[in-house]
């Protein structure tokens, strides 16, 4: 165990990230001895393991004690250690949110059918799907089109761009961007997706209800307009009392002398 041990440290040090199906990985995840062991070496030298189930990979990250002593050292307080400004943050939120928000909701909703569909109450758990199976990628164009000049024009798009790239957070493949090893380990869903969901997109979400509920008024009050307008029949009288016009007040004394 001692040289399974080292083996997994290093290549998590060196290689950055580990593939979750790897016999070592595996060993991690399963064998409570294994992990202990190895969580202690790592919080020797102030990491921890990074993983979680809708993960492909896992990885290694500071211990939330560590974060002040190395990011708080310097005179002024670091962001990130990966040496990306303010829009390649931005830019690396927004893909976040583009590609891990609708994979974990087709994730969490391929386990939910599962779950209703499972017929034997003792059957073995299905491990959750990863991968292109559920991660789908966006268009560079589509998304330099949405949020391009915001994020600083071409030249800092790409630049940004290629820095995620380098970091492992996507994948660059003729013009799509596809889900990297590091973007659902390295941002903490639990804490980035309540505030994109009832932050940002409450907002979208609100602006569509409002615009739908005013669509539907409009055509409440078209109907209700079209309901109570005279409507003529074949015969051509109106469904309502016609008002005795200047032409029936001029017959009436005729009709009297006739008397």
């Amino acid at each position: 165990m001692e040289q399974q041990l080292k083996t997994l440290t290093a290549r998590l040090l060196a290689q950055r990230v580990v593939p979750r199906g790897d016999a070592l990985a595996r060993k991690a995840l399963l064998d409570d001895l294994f992990r202990q062991e190895l969580d202690k070496r790592l919080a020797d030298v102030g990491l921890r393991l990074v993983e979680n189930p809708y993960a492909e990979y896992i990885a290694v990250a500071l211990l939330p004690e560590m974060t002040e002593p190395v990011f708080g050292s310097g005179e002024a307080w670091l962001n990130n250690n990966l040496g990306l400004p303010r829009d390649g943050v931005a830019l690396l939120v927004i893909l976040w949110a583009l590609i891990i928000l609708p994979k974990r909701e087709r994730q969490i909703a391929r386990v939910e059918a599962g779950r209703e569909n499972q017929s034997d109450m003792f059957g073995a758990q299905k491990p959750l799907e990863t991968g292109e199976g559920v991660s789908t990628g966006v268009s560079e164009d589509a998304l330099y089109a949405d949020f391009g000049k915001a994020l600083g024009g071409r030249t800092r798009f790409n630049a940004n761009l290629g820095r995620l790239v380098n970091l492992g957070f996507v994948v660059r493949r003729n013009k799509w961007l596809d889900e990297g090893p590091m973007l659902d380990l390295m941002i903490d869903y639990s804490q980035l997706a309540p505030r994109i969901i009832e932050g940002a997109l409450s907002e979208v979400l609100g602006q569509r209800r409002s615009q739908a509920a005013d669509a539907l008024a409009d055509k409440t009050a078209s109907a209700i307009a079209q309901a109570v307008q005279p409507t003529v029949v074949d015969d051509g009288t109106s469904l309502f009392a016609a008002v005795e016009g200047p032409e029936d007040d001029t017959q009436a004394p005729a009709q009297e002398e006739d008397r």
